[in-house]
């Protein structure tokens, strides 16, 4: 049996949209593989912004002391130490933030958003975090200065014991 031109032509046509549309099934898969792997990478960048403030604050004493002394102390240190203090301070709110705006464009999952920065509601009550905030705030981002706003007006929390030691001074 011969094909005609225009039967040929037909069964063209069908078999190129039959290939088209395996074609968008396969750019599907790969845009869902490609979301979740940056989903991941976001999740594994905000962790890891985190961790190194906390490795950092843990396993340096000098920077420990001043951040300690720093938030639990109702007047400012002397110059350079509420600087370094204030800097300290910037630098984890900045990763907060990054983790709040991935949120916002979909990136990064609002619970763990929410996990890490409740870090916030634990010191929202100490010196040193009202005075950062009345002097920093308005060098974040506007949406997430009033996230951060929110968290600050919650219940407080029981926080770690050593913060209420801070009344008796810090050991050394």
């Amino acid at each position: 049996m011969k094909l005609k031109l225009s039967e040929m032509s037909n069964v063209a046509e069908i078999v190129g949209a039959f290939a088209i549309v395996l074609s968008l099934v396969y750019v599907g898969v790969q845009v869902k593989d490609s979301a979740a792997a940056t989903r991941s990478a976001a999740v594994n960048d905000a962790s890891e912004a985190v961790q190194s403030w906390y490795l950092e604050m843990g396993s340096n004493r000098q920077s420990s002391d001043l951040w300690f002394n720093s938030m639990t102390s109702s007047d400012p240190l002397s110059t350079s130490d509420e600087f370094q203090f204030m800097m300290m301070m910037h630098a984890v709110m900045l990763g907060f933030q990054n983790s709040y705006l991935l949120v916002e464009e979909g990136t990064l999952d609002a619970d763990y958003r929410d996990s890490i920065t409740f870090a916030l509601v634990a010191v929202k009550d100490l010196p040193g975090m009202d005075r950062y905030w009345k002097q920093r705030r308005g060098f974040l981002h506007r949406g997430f200065a009033e996230y951060v706003d929110g968290l600050l007006l919650r219940d407080s929390v029981d926080t770690l014991e050593m913060y209420k030691r801070a009344e008796n001074g810090p050991d050394k």
